[in-house]
């Protein structure tokens, strides 16, 4: 049974932090001082959902396999890997090996429309540990997301994130307003590098069609819903859509192929790692976003299909016209 994600009201308390900070600080300004103009589409469910946060995430994600033992050393030995979760989506992947996410994103058009509160664009990026069994019940799955780098303009997003526990990095990034840019040679570009140390995280991809990639569309919507947390004191809620005409005809998912380097602190101990031949998806999702809740409410979410996937509960979900 999948877990029956519900349209939840941000708590009274969030929104007047949430709101005290946005007055105290305005608008982030762009890095360069100058004016920083977007390629992502405007958001299409502030009006739908005024009472809840709701923005465009344009990101790349991309699925790097490491050793289940690999995997074992950097989770929290209390979190149980659920092999038998990522094997029911991809019965090919090698054995002994775990998926690691890379998501490497742009938050575009973040609104609480009911509140009259916009929160500058950031971005953002991290590795990610999706299929862990945070309830102990041997079927829920949960996605540990332990550090980010995190636009340093933006003090809202680096301050929410550090809410959940998560180690944050303020970080400057390249290109400065979008998910990812193109270079001479065609292939895509990302970088997030931290203002306060040497951490730093980078993807060169080239752009493939859909069905060259080994990763259906299936995984990365069943992970990318998947309850989040980092210290397990709260979760969030992040409902991606995957069936709007954001997704679809010029905008519809690429898959893509390349490389990623990083040196971060939290998960290598500064050391430098690469990995090639690396694939995964660019897509742009509208979402909706449900703060700090109780992760025990979120049990029983198995995340493969159904509410909990690209599913909003009472909406049309198959109208692709959202």
């Amino acid at each position: 049974m999948a877990f029956p994600f519900s349209i939840l009201p941000i708590s009274a308390a969030f929104v007047l932090v949430l709101s005290s900070l946005f007055l105290s600080l305005g608008k982030s300004a762009p890095a360069n001082g100058g004016v920083c103009y977007s390629q992502d589409l405007p958001n299409i469910l502030a009006e739908s959902f005024p009472n809840s946060a709701t923005g465009v995430l344009n990101a790349t994600l991309a699925i790097i396999p490491i050793s289940l033992e690999s995997a074992r050393r950097l989770i929290p030995p209390q979190y149980r890997i659920l092999e038998g979760a990522y094997r029911s989506l991809l019965p090919d992947f090698p054995e002994g090996m775990y998926p690691v996410m890379l998501q490497a994103a742009h938050d575009h058009d973040v609104q609480f429309r009911a509140y009259g509160i916009t929160i500058e664009d950031f971005s953002r990026v991290g590795f990610e540990f999706p299929f862990l069994d945070f309830m102990g019940d041997g079927y829920s799955s949960f996605r540990w997301a332990p550090a980010q780098l995190i636009s340093s303009t933006n003090d809202i997003a680096l301050d929410g994130s550090r809410a959940y526990g998560t180690i944050v990095s303020p970080a400057e990034y390249e290109p400065l307003c979008d998910a990812y840019e193109t270079l001479p040679n065609g292939a895509t570009h990302f970088k997030g590098s931290s203002v306060n140390s040497a951490e730093f995280i980078e993807l060169e991809m080239k752009r493939l069609p859909l069905n060259l990639s080994p990763y259906p569309m299936e995984l990365f919507k069943n992970i990318t819903n998947q309850p989040t947390f980092a210290n397990g004191t709260t979760c969030d809620n992040m409902i991606r859509l995957f069936n709007t005409t954001m997704s679809t005809g010029e905008y519809a998912p690429r898959a893509v192929l390349g490389s990623v380097k990083a040196r971060t602190n939290a998960l290598f101990q500064g050391a430098d790692k690469e990995w090639t031949e690396i694939y995964g998806v660019q897509i742009a999702t509208p979402f909706i976003e449900n703060n700090y809740l109780d992760c025990k409410t979120m049990q029983g979410y198995e995340g493969t299909g159904g509410p909990g996937d690209s599913f909003v509960p009472g909406g049309d979900n198959d109208d692709h016209e959202l």
